[in-house]
């Protein structure tokens, strides 16, 4: 079997607060292959955006290893892996230096690798193209753009620099539904071109649809499912993912093949890292006394799926508990 591009083993990042161990990562475990999409889903407060901040090097794990083309990256944070691994920012805007242009933000990153002028100001000019704006865009400041177009530079900035792994982080969940639509076809387009492998972070599970793979359901820093894109849209195997697909407004994605449970409550504890048992139990209307008390590891099933519940194998033909 050919090795991931990117493999992480119980990978935790945890913060202090008030005196307590926050777990916002905690014992995350996956692998991306080369050219693969992964979606990464979860209400706010998952650590899904910390995982991936984690990924691109711009946040320091706790705990465990990353490993990137079969090399242990360092835990301390590196300049090296920039330009192999980029990241497109949910907030456009605050990803851009003000003072600079679009053209002077595109050719940073190539200035810092040593290109030649000639290369960097033919790169400059076809990714603007590449992305919808034009040359035109350089010398314009990112307040003279939209969101839309903005988002649009930081996508041309990621795949410039040519790399293995873009990760992008709520990319488009500031933008109109419309300028979604745009991004996201953009995205496909890019990526489909130059295959480059893709960590596509979000709370919105219609958007996946066409453009994942596979996807990774987190919630309080723990990975609670990870399937094919397709299988889990269709036949979501966790309580956590079903209320996620159960609660979500598209019309598209199938609620019909989801048995629609209310959750016990709908309150969102703190992770910390003295947690025992299930972090979903509270919420779970299968969980048991059991639940609380033993953690549930990620199991792999059929069909290239893993899931993290004790009651995996059998909860499609039990009752709620309790």
């Amino acid at each position: 079997m050919t090795e991931p591009l990117l493999a992480l083993h119980q990978v935790s990042c945890h913060f202090q607060r008030n005196n307590e161990d926050l777990a916002a990562v905690d014992g995350v475990s996956l692998s991306i292959r080369a050219g693969e999409v992964l979606g990464l889903v979860g209400e706010s407060g998952s650590g899904k955006s910390t995982l991936g901040r984690i990924i691109a090097g711009l946040q320091r794990p706790s705990h465990g290893t990353l490993r990137f083309n079969g090399a242990v990256l360092p835990e301390k944070l590196q300049r090296r892996r920039a330009g192999q691994i980029q990241m497109v920012f949910q907030d456009s805007y605050a990803s851009l230096n003000p003072r600079m242009t679009i053209g002077d933000s595109l050719t940073e990153p190539l200035l810092a690798r040593g290109e030649r002028r000639s290369v960097i100001h033919q790169r400059q000019g076809y990714w603007l193209e590449r992305v919808g704006l034009g040359a035109r865009f350089a010398q314009r400041y990112p307040h003279e753009l939209s969101g839309g177009q903005r988002q649009r530079v930081g996508i041309a900035r990621a795949f410039l620099c040519e790399p293995q792994l873009v990760v992008c982080d709520e990319a488009v969940s500031a933008l109109d539904v419309s300028v979604q639509a745009q991004i996201l076809a953009l995205l496909r387009e890019i990526q489909s071109d130059l295959g480059t492998a893709m960590v596509f972070i979000t709370h919105d599970l219609a958007v996946l649809g066409g453009l994942a793979d596979r996807i990774a359901v987190m919630y309080l820093g723990e990975l609670l499912e990870l399937a094919p894109c397709w299988q889990l849209l269709n036949t979501p195997a966790h309580p956590y993912t079903q209320q996620l697909l159960a609660a979500h407004p598209e019309p598209t994605l199938d609620r019909n093949k989801v048995q629609v449970i209310a959750p016990r409550t709908t309150e969102l504890p703190l992770p910390l890292s003295t947690d025992v048992g299930c972090r979903f139990a509270d919420r779970c209307p299968y969980a048991l006394e059991a639940c609380r008390q033993t953690p549930p590891w990620l199991k792999a099933q059929a069909e290239g799926r893993a899931v993290a519940c004790h009651r995996s194998d059998d909860i499609a033909g039990v009752a709620p508990a309790g």
